[in-house]
């Protein structure tokens, strides 16, 4: 699994709000808006960093 580390455009860590992200709001009924606002999140950034992220590593390498 790939998780985004840093944002791209002002360089803020956001892996330590992945987890938890994906969880409730990827995975969830959640709202990702409300979730990221929850999480603290403010910048507009981060949040794109974040709701963009579609995790590639199982589609492009299937065989463990």
């Amino acid at each position: 699994m790939m998780v985004p580390v840093r944002c791209f455009t002002c360089g803020n860590v956001v892996g330590e709000h992945w987890e938890e992200f994906d969880e409730r709001a990827n995975q969830g009924d959640e709202d990702p808006q409300e979730v990221l606002d929850e999480l603290g999140v403010d910048r507009y950034c981060c949040r794109r960093m974040l709701v963009s992220h579609t995790d590639l590593v199982d589609v492009v390498s299937p065989y463990q």
